[in-house]
């Protein structure tokens, strides 16, 4: 147990601003910033995703304070949208206006807060779901401002972040974490279980990112392209991989990048670092349906 808040904050700040890294320097990643190159993106690298990354800590260290041994209510709700809109000035002032983690912001969040209440590292099961009972609560002083996943939402009837966070996290819980215990069980290199966990999240996710970039015909390509990917083996097969490498071609020839998946999966490996403080053995809690699996950022 934290015996105070500040060890708290501290902690779980370090953690987020590792999963943020290690997610970042995940190579290769299909569309995305990594350490070989920009992927689909002309305004981010590998060392502007660094940057900002590092530049939440602050944000991410008063989350946990602000959390701990409270109850999720309203207050701790608007509280922590507060100091989440003030990271995410610090973050674009940093990359001088590139949304880089605007949706982890909002995903990792949540997390440290719902595992701040209990003041100890928990299960990953008991941190989403008070994280989804925190995000019931409306953020009655949310700016009025449209961005593009909100612009999403509307138009493709999808739920955004939002509604992954009021399921409390299924991609993170029931789909990234189990793949990535799945694939260290087989013995993969780290590097590889990592992006199983990310390819799974993708299969099943109705990311915005694709949405607002391609639309349904991008969306529905690059979870077809996921699945396929890990129904040949994974990276740990020629099959595999030569799916991989058709994913990414088609991703990159579309300029599409999968954000929200990429988000979650910062998620996951928050979660899985505070599974092995804690001792835990996550178990994933019954099964998921991904035809209703929503994400917007």
């Amino acid at each position: 147990m934290w015996a105070d808040s500040d060890k708290c904050g501290k902690q779980l700040a370090d953690w987020a601003v590792q999963a943020l890294l290690e997610e970042a320097e995940l190579t290769p990643k299909p569309g995305l910033v990594d350490k070989r190159s920009s992927g689909s993106h002309d305004n981010m690298d590998i060392s502007l995703m660094r940057s900002s990354a590092v530049a939440l800590r602050t944000c991410f260290e008063a989350m946990g304070k602000a959390a701990y041994s409270r109850n999720p209510d309203q207050e701790l709700r608007e509280e922590l949208a507060f100091l989440g809109r003030s990271g995410e000035q610090e973050m674009m002032r940093v990359t001088q206006g590139v949304n880089t983690h605007r949706g982890a912001i909002w995903a990792l969040g949540l997390l440290i807060a719902g595992c701040a209440v209990h003041c100890k590292p928990v299960s990953a099961s008991e941190i989403a779901a008070v994280a989804g009972r925190i995000s019931k609560f409306p953020d009655r002083r949310a700016p009025l401002q449209r961005t593009n996943g909100m612009e999403v939402t509307q138009k493709y009837g999808v739920q955004g972040a939002r509604g992954e966070a009021l399921m409390c996290f299924p991609h993170v819980t029931r789909i990234g974490l189990p793949m990535l215990q799945r694939m260290r069980a087989k013995k993969a290199p780290e590097q590889t279980a990592r992006l199983h966990a990310l390819l799974a999240i993708m299969a099943s996710l109705q990311d915005s990112c694709l949405l607002h970039r391609g639309g349904l015909q991008a969306l529905e390509a690059t979870q077809q392209g996921a699945r396929n990917v890990l129904k040949s083996g994974g990276m740990c097969t020629t099959s595999g991989r030569g799916a991989y490498r058709l994913l990414e071609q088609r991703m990159l020839e579309l300029r599409l990048s999968p954000g929200g998946s990429a988000d979650l999966l910062a998620a996951v490996l928050f979660l899985d670092k505070i599974q092995n403080a804690s001792g835990n053995v996550f178990k994933p809690r019954g099964g998921f349906d991904n035809r209703t699996s929503t994400l917007s950022v």
